[in-house]
């Protein structure tokens, strides 16, 4: 938790958030994923200072809870002196002990997106999806949080100015606005009329075009023209294709050339020939892909 001291900007997990998308994807299915098209609501999580603090916190606990379909877990919320926001401890459930940070106490509003995260946890535990370390972990939880609807809390809570600064979780602000972007750009839903943050805002809308990006490289038809002619150039040059192309080339076990690329929705790698205008499906998440190989 950034609390007046610098907030990280930019796009330095941007590989790991790209995996975790992959990882929930084929961990859940499409059917499922699709089961989180609404988010969760404001009014559902809001908070206000005349709340009992306590009876506040389980509640918006129960709201997170019930977003993630969990109906049998229950959430314990206390309050402690803590450097981080918040803390669950993973346990076989169905009670799971969860202590904020004391300043929520009277930082009421963001209580919600704290719980976002925790909750997130416990139903990653649940579903035994993990990465190898903590600090992907932490990635992937603030990832699967704000795809799955809830983390736009998480994103909201960053705010910043000349004097102070706040922020929670483990992405940065436009790395947060990036998997939003994502997630409204595969449910058409607007996340942006819920802010309270205008720094969140600006966030978003950074992350917004980052997201775009990924449906504008090639091979894909709606590459832009340097795209194309690059990828025109290295299809005639295959050996000499850079690693930090957003592509690749091989041969098929007839000797015919294939190209992968990323899905832009999912981003499991696809494979198709190079013949031209061709479509292809994500087997994935089922976007349908418009393709010039």
């Amino acid at each position: 938790m950034a609390n007046g001291g610098p907030v990280e900007h930019g796009y330095p997990h941007l590989e790991t958030v790209r995996a975790a998308i992959t990882a929930l994807y084929r961990r859940l299915s499409y059917d499922t994923v699709q089961a989180f098209a609404a988010s969760v609501a404001p009014a559902d999580v809001a908070f206000c200072d005349t709340d009992d603090l306590h009876l506040g916190a389980q509640r918006v606990a129960r709201e997170i809870v019930r977003h993630f379909r969990l109906p049998d877990a229950r959430l314990i919320v206390g309050f402690r002196e803590m450097t981080h926001a918040a803390h669950v401890e993973l346990a076989a459930g169905p009670e799971y002990f969860v202590e904020l940070n004391d300043r929520f106490r009277t930082h009421r509003r963001d209580i919600g997106a704290a719980l976002a995260h925790e909750v997130t946890h416990v139903y990653l535990h649940r579903l035994d999806l993990a990465f190898p370390t903590t600090a992907e972990n932490e990635i992937l939880t603030d990832t699967v949080a704000t795809y799955l609807g809830a983390g736009w809390l998480l994103l909201d809570a960053y705010r910043e100015d000349g004097v102070s600064s706040q922020k929670l979780g483990y992405l940065t602000p436009e790395e947060f606005g990036y998997v939003l972007a994502k997630r409204s750009l595969f449910f058409g839903e607007d996340p942006s009329v819920w802010f309270t943050s205008a720094q969140a805002y600006t966030a978003y809308a950074r992350g917004l075009d980052r997201a775009r990006q990924d449906g504008r490289q090639p091979p894909l038809t709606a590459a832009g023209w340097a795209g194309r002619r690059r990828y025109a150039h290295d299809r005639r040059h295959v050996s000499g294709v850079p690693p930090t192309a957003p592509y690749s080339f091989s041969p098929d076990p007839a000797g015919r050339l294939r190209v992968s690329f990323p899905c832009p929705t999912c981003h499991q790698r696809i494979r198709v020939p190079v013949r031209g205008r061709v479509r292809a499906r994500c087997a994935l998440c089922r976007t349908v892909l418009e393709c010039d190989t």
